[in-house]
């Protein structure tokens, strides 16, 4: 019996400075909020390695429930970065891509609320309409939407 494997990936977290704007942003994208709470104390602080911390949290889904994003605001200590936008090429996490049923309708809804296409919106084959987008905070988007 093998032991220590993999079930599943739960949530991705995403630090922002203004909840209420990024709750809103991402519910228009069509996340569900699942919940909010605020947590503090010894056991935040020994797991993030960051003393006297209190961050809200809320987390949200997608509506097949597959996908979690668990957006957090630290309350103390101050959050680092100022949520530039940085370009497609930089290492690390760059984007989060999200299946959609009408592109052009998801864009320009999102682009309502401060998103921003970074190209154009393409076409792949006669397979898919891609594009890429800045959002608020800096958090880059991709959409897909399959093509029959």
């Amino acid at each position: 019996m093998t032991t220590g494997k993999l079930l599943r990936m739960d949530n991705v977290g995403i630090m922002v400075s203004d909840m209420e704007r990024m709750i809103t942003f991402f519910s228009e994208l069509g996340l569900i909020v699942e919940g909010r709470t605020t947590v503090e104390g010894e056991w935040v602080d020994r797991t993030i390695g960051i003393g006297n911390a209190r961050c809200e949290i809320a987390m949200l889904a997608t509506p097949d429930g597959g996908v979690r994003l668990e957006l957090s605001r630290f309350i103390t200590p101050e959050a680092q970065g100022d949520g530039t936008p940085v370009p497609v090429n930089t290492l690390g996490i760059r984007r989060l891509m999200f299946a959609v049923d009408d592109l052009r309708s998801v864009l320009s809804r999102l682009q309502q609320h401060g998103a921003e296409l970074i190209g154009d919106v393409t076409q792949y084959r006669d397979m898919y309409l891609l594009c890429y987008l800045n959002g608020p905070e800096g958090i880059m988007l991709a959409l897909a939407e399959k093509l029959d």
